[in-house]
């Protein structure tokens, strides 16, 4: 299959050799043909999927037809470093044509973004902030808007732009095509998207499985043990690199205080944080400032950072696919990792829904020493069947490699994990 099947203009065609595409990425081949018919769109796909041509050559295509040099396409992203990516695939693909595009985006100056815009555009790639600002003091005009692209809706919700989201769609002719893209789908993303899409066809790229060389292990215990357990692990077990996830940017904010408190080398990573802060936070994980991530899934969306030992979900994800986008931090490269998951009753269901997509029963584990009270681990609803005792009649020994020992030897912890390994059996 290549893209000549679908007939696009020769000046895109030619900007497509240019850049070196040579056949369609699945999402391309999906969705390309239903955005050229005009059709609403829900796409649920990652970052590196190539959603960005997926509709931005259906986009140059109906531009190449109409009025220039008035606003006709509105693409809203999250972050500058997106909005420019973007522009660039515009630019880079429509090199041949007149068309013209722009970003707008805090940061910097206006000046340049509002002549810019007076000289005339067809495309705006813009952050939500600054574009109500150019709305509001007329500098933009947005009433013949055609297409409307929202992409990476989730980080624009975990990042708070909902409400902002809300205030552009007020801005724009009812009478338009939309798409949106979003890589998870949480309530107040799916009420966004069924509020705004009418008929929409819905294109998903299948689910990310997760690398052979990952082991899991539910960890059974009510929420207001959580932090406790949490620390006892730490203290008792050779870790790397450790990538913590919570379902809330309040809880990664505070719980990576107390684990600083505590005396880890540990750091937050959420939406309410400032872009340079965030990426401070990610290059630190990376050379070895922080041991430490706790992190937000939408926040930590496109982190690539080397021998993550483990993954340890503090809260349960709210769906499958945040589940194996999250535990695909560790495990790369033929190393292996940990997916640790702490499971309250609540969580249950998405408990058989992860099995299911795993195609396994996760093990269950009490861990040996922790002091949970009355509660029981194999007897709530996430239990396994019963097993074997060991030949002593006690659990399975985790590695006893204090933090005192890992802050001597630095970060990896890695020469005990074949010993701790074997003590605690086959995980997988």
């Amino acid at each position: 299959m290549s893209f000549s099947q679908f007939s696009l203009d020769p000046r895109l065609e030619a900007g497509i050799q240019d850049i070196g595409f040579t056949e369609p990425t699945p999402i391309q081949k999906q969705a390309i043909p239903h955005v050229l018919a005009g059709a609403d769109l829900l796409g649920l796909a990652q970052t590196g999927t190539g959603k960005t041509a997926a509709f931005m050559l259906p986009i140059l295509q109906r531009l190449t037809r109409g009025p220039l040099r008035q606003v006709r396409v509105l693409i809203v992203a999250p972050t500058r470093e997106l909005a420019e990516q973007i522009h660039q695939t515009a630019v880079d693909l429509g090199k041949y044509t007149k068309l013209r595009s722009t970003t707008v985006y805090g940061g910097v100056g206006k000046k340049a973004q509002v002549d810019a815009l007076r000289r005339g555009v067809e495309i705006v790639v813009a952050c939500p902030g600054r574009l109500l600002d150019l709305a509001g003091e007329k500098n933009i005009d947005l009433t013949k808007v055609e297409v409307l692209v929202l992409d990476e809706a989730d980080r624009m919700c975990d990042m708070g732009f909902l409400p902002d989201i809300r205030r552009i769609l007020k801005l724009l002719p009812a009478q338009r095509q939309t798409l949106f893209f979003s890589a998870t789908m949480p309530g107040d993303i799916r009420e966004l998207a069924d509020s705004i899409l009418k008929d929409p066809v819905t294109v998903q790229i299948g689910q990310i499985a997760p690398a052979k060389t990952v082991s899991h292990a539910l960890y059974p215990v009510p929420s207001d043990m959580k932090k406790n357990l949490l620390f006892t692990m730490l203290d008792e077990m050779a870790t790397g690199r450790v990538l913590i996830f919570t379902r809330t940017k309040r809880r990664a904010r505070f719980l990576a205080r107390d684990l600083a408190k505590k005396g880890y080398k540990a750091e937050e990573l959420q939406g309410n944080m400032s872009q340079n802060r965030r990426q401070n936070a990610i290059d630190g994980f990376r050379n070895g400032k922080y041991d430490i991530l706790v992190a937000t899934d939408i926040a930590a969306r496109g982190i690539d950072v080397a021998e993550i030992s483990h993954v340890i979900n503090f809260d349960m994800p709210d769906t499958v696919d945040a589940y194996t986008h999250r535990i695909g931090r560790t495990g790369r490269a033929e190393e292996v990792g940990d997916a640790f998951t702490f499971a309250t009753d609540e969580d249950a269901a998405m408990v058989r829904d992860i099995e299911r997509v795993l195609k396994t029963r996760l093990e269950r584990r009490r861990w040996p020493g922790f002091s949970y009270g009355e509660f029981d681990p194999e007897k709530q609803p996430v239990r396994a069947p019963e097993k074997r005792p060991q030949p002593n009649g006690s659990p399975k020994p985790h590695s006893n490699y204090s933090r005192r020992s890992r802050d001597k030897r630095g970060p990896s912890g890695r020469q005990n994990r074949s010993s701790q390994q074997s003590s605690e059996g086959s995980r997988r």
